[in-house]
């Protein structure tokens, strides 16, 4: 531990590494007690929320989302994570940059910023960690990613939904058509993408490897890390998971949820075996905390969003970052 800060480590720490020592039940809520600021120098990776459900085909309440999944992060603030064994942020600088500011009353203007949002902090060369939101905010993301990384990137999609349905219109906000409009953009590469827990269907997949939950509970956690690798390489990638790819079970806060999903165990262990790809963005969305139980939703973000650090403080021990 770099600092023995007791209390609020989120706003009182003075280095953006190392942990300090909270009460799990008070305090501050940024992510994982990381440092509150707009301060950029020096991060490796910036969370930041994107309080949006305006795009929602069902229902609405991801708006909450980002402030759920912080409240959610206490405990993984206290101890090392599991199966890791050691502390991030010894090694990897995080902060927590707050949420992005949008008009939610002149709906035109958000998609404008929430790419300004992410041009900003991509500009400092850190990477980002988004919490959703509803799954639209992942386009505007996508747009700001393939400016920094270049066209076409990969996308790993988690989701029970393939969100690939046609729509030509350029200023709609719907949180099912985001990649449809990503692959007419060229923000991705769809023959090097793979989408993982689908189980909705569409006419037109668009040329996504799909790995649908059912393929994925009768292959195996191991096959589909195995296959989503191989679809990949080493193309840069970004990684979206909305909550819904877990089955209800393990996330009934959700807008959009769907029976049959994977389960917390394998969404896990699948995230904890991507080491190897180039992941140069993440996010979490679909967040919805007013139809959780015992935050069992948020929490199970919260793990995914830790092990996604995980996977970053790996790749810049080892200089990849």
């Amino acid at each position: 531990m770099t600092d023995l800060i007791t209390g609020d480590g989120a706003i009182r720490r003075p280095s953006l590494y190392g942990s300090s020592i909270e009460n799990t039940y008070a305090g501050v809520l940024s992510f994982m007690r990381r440092t509150y600021t707009r301060d950029l120098t020096g991060a490796d990776v910036v969370v930041s929320g994107i309080p949006l459900d305006l795009a929602t085909t069902f229902r609405s309440g991801a708006r909450l989302g980002p402030q759920a999944i912080r409240a959610a992060s206490v405990q993984l603030a206290e101890l090392k994570p599991f199966p890791w064994g050691f502390d991030p942020f010894d090694d990897l600088a995080v902060i927590d940059y707050g949420d992005c500011w949008f008009d939610a009353h002149n709906p035109l203007t958000i998609k404008p910023a929430i790419v300004e949002h992410a041009r900003t902090i991509l500009a400092s060369g850190a990477r980002m960690l988004t919490f959703g939101g509803d799954h639209f905010v992942t386009y505007p993301l996508l747009i700001a990613h393939a400016e920094k990384y270049g066209k076409p990137l990969s996308l790993l999609h988690f989701d029970a939904h393939c969100d690939t349905w046609p729509d030509d219109s350029p200023d709609s906000l719907n949180h099912g058509t985001m990649f449809y409009k990503a692959v007419k953009d060229g923000l991705i590469d769809p023959a090097r993408s793979a989408q993982v827990g689908i189980r909705t269907w569409n006419d037109d997949f668009m040329g996504m490897n799909v790995l649908d939950a059912p393929w994925v509970h009768d292959n195996g956690v191991d096959a589909t890390i195995a296959r989503i690798k191989s679809v990949i390489g080493d193309n840069p990638v970004y990684l979206t998971f909305d909550i819904d790819c877990l089955d209800p079970a393990f996330a009934p806060g959700t807008g959009t949820p769907v029976p049959g999903g994977l389960s917390s165990a394998q969404a896990l262990k699948i995230v904890r075996g991507l080491g190897d790809l180039n992941i140069v963005g993440m996010d979490v969305v679909e967040v919805a905390p007013s139809y959780d139980q015992s935050e069992v939703t948020a929490i199970a973000a919260a793990h995914l969003a830790c092990d996604m650090l995980c996977l970053m403080r790996n790749r810049k021990v080892a200089g990849t970052l």
